[in-house]
């Protein structure tokens, strides 16, 4: 077996991601703590730019200054496994992409929510690099929210890096009047920017009002949130998004109420998406937004609210397969629209799936509350480094470009079979491979308790791969496809 090497992306996800790193401070020359970020978002080679400069003296001494509650991040291990990026830095091209008609100088938006409730907060987001903004929802009715109002999921016993995320929080609680100054003046001192306002309604009466509203501010769109899960008044949030009927209405009546495009936001708590979108698209919707938080339960005591529980809104990295299914069906509707994905972003990476099923721009929200606006930085690095490597000029061209990969199952080929292929000098003799093929698979592993190596029995195996997906160490690959054996 070799030497065992350390992962520089599980040892970059330890890092606490500190403000004001210490690491850093202690380098002297160079930003190690950029360097582990840009890991920690799927940027390793890039990662090597912020420390270029530095010896191992210097990262020696941002290892001593690091403040694991454990133990130090393994800095200087980290960065000198990394070898150098293969893509030239110089010919990055742009992200900018039209969305109904609007220039966006790139794809990233901030989704409706508490990352943007005020214009402090918005314009710096806007001064980071994000493109736009879809403002937290505003509403005539009055909001008060609960407290406490979110919760979180997290791997056993660890804090602050969940990987789902709980929230009872409705809509804007600042005066309507206040709201719409805030978007008037953001448009006004960033012009280059998108800013977009998030409306609810309760009868068409008030649609059409905060839609013309958003229209006077400057706003150059507005989005129908017709899926908040957790709304406390009759007949708003997901209860509207849930019938075709209504919201085809109000879409119709805003539509015909402003000249901004209009643009709906779709929820997840329905089982076909396609029902509402259609007729959104019916009504005349320049764009679909999707998807909303999905109704949930957690069951943390110190999340109830004076004793007591409710079903609210999930998002996070763990809903990010569910939103791309809705993506995916309002894409593949026979009438076609503009898309605005949402649901677990926090890589560049996990927004190319959105972009590559159709989507023109997405929304991030919940990585933001947990990260901070700066993950800008590498979202916007990492797409352009993926662009780059392609030989690709445009974001445009990337929009919708793995849809005809998608077949139904009655289509996919079920003639042929790819084996496992095992990498014995990478296998660190665990055996979880083999405990998960004779127990939720076909029994077509054979361990070796001498050697600690695994052994396929190719006529038992089927090709499902379980044992590459549970392999912790990524020495399980894959052969070339063939035809099956005829039985």
């Amino acid at each position: 077996m070799n030497t065992r090497r350390i992962n520089i992306y599980e040892e970059a996800n330890r890092c606490l991601l500190c403000q004001d790193a210490p690491c850093t401070k202690a380098c002297g020359n160079g930003d190690p703590a950029r360097a582990i970020r840009a890991i920690r978002f799927d940027n390793h080679k890039p990662a090597l730019r912020w420390v270029k400069d530095c010896c191992d003296e210097d990262l020696e001494r941002a290892e001593q200054a690091c403040i694991h509650y454990n133990w130090p991040i393994h800095i200087k291990e980290i960065l000198r496994s990394i070898h150098p990026d293969d893509v030239d830095d110089s010919h990055y091209p742009s992200l900018q992409i039209e969305f109904c008609g609007i220039k966006c100088e790139n794809p990233f938006f901030l989704a409706s929510s508490a990352v943007c409730t005020n214009y402090e907060m918005v314009a710096r987001a806007f001064e980071a690099g994000w493109a736009g903004v879809y403002y937290k929802t505003i509403c005539l009715q009055e909001i008060k929210e609960v407290s406490p109002r979110f919760d979180a999921m997290h791997y056993d016993a660890t804090h602050g890096d969940f990987y789902g995320f709980r929230n009872m929080e409705q809509l804007s609680e600042n005066p309507v009047d206040m709201d719409f100054d805030f978007l008037r003046r953001l448009k006004q001192n960033y012009p280059t920017k998108v800013v977009i306002a998030s409306i609810m309604g309760q009868t068409e009466e008030e649609w059409i009002a905060l839609a013309k509203m958003a229209e006077e501010a400057g706003c150059d769109a507005v989005e129908l949130n017709f899926s908040c899960p957790q709304m406390k008044h009759e007949g708003m949030g997901s209860d509207v998004g849930q019938s075709p009927e209504l919201v085809k209405t109000y879409t119709a009546c805003v539509k015909n109420s402003v000249k901004i495009p209009v643009i709906p936001k779709m929820t997840p708590n329905i089982s076909h998406i396609t029902e509402p979108g259609e007729a959104c698209v019916e009504a005349g919707a320049d764009a679909i937004s999707a998807i909303n938080t999905i109704k949930s339960v957690t069951m943390d005591t110190d999340a109830e609210v004076s004793g007591n529980r409710t079903v609210s809104g999930y998002s996070g990295r763990a809903v990010r397969p569910i939103a791309l299914r809705h993506i995916l069906e309002l894409a593949q509707m026979p009438m076609k629209t503009e898309l605005s994905g949402i649901g677990g972003i926090e890589t560049w990476r996990d927004a190319l799936e959105y972009i590559q099923l159709g989507c023109g721009n997405v929304q991030v929200c919940t990585a933001v509350m947990q990260y901070g606006y700066r993950i800008i930085d590498d979202l916007i690095l990492g797409l352009q480094r993926y662009m780059a490597k392609r030989g690709i000029s445009e974001l445009q061209a990337l929009v919708g470009e793995l849809l005809p990969k998608f077949k139904k199952p009655d289509h996919l080929d079920r003639e042929t079979i790819i084996y496992p292929k095992f990498d014995k000098t990478r296998c660190i003799g665990c055996g979880r491979c083999e405990v998960s093929c004779s127990d939720g698979g076909h029994q077509a592993i054979v361990f070796d308790k001498d050697t600690r190596l695994p052994r396929l029995i190719g006529i038992k195996c089927v090709g499902c791969h379980l044992c590459r997906l549970v392999c912790p160490v990524g020495a399980i690959g894959l052969t070339k496809r063939i035809m099956k054996k005829q039985e």
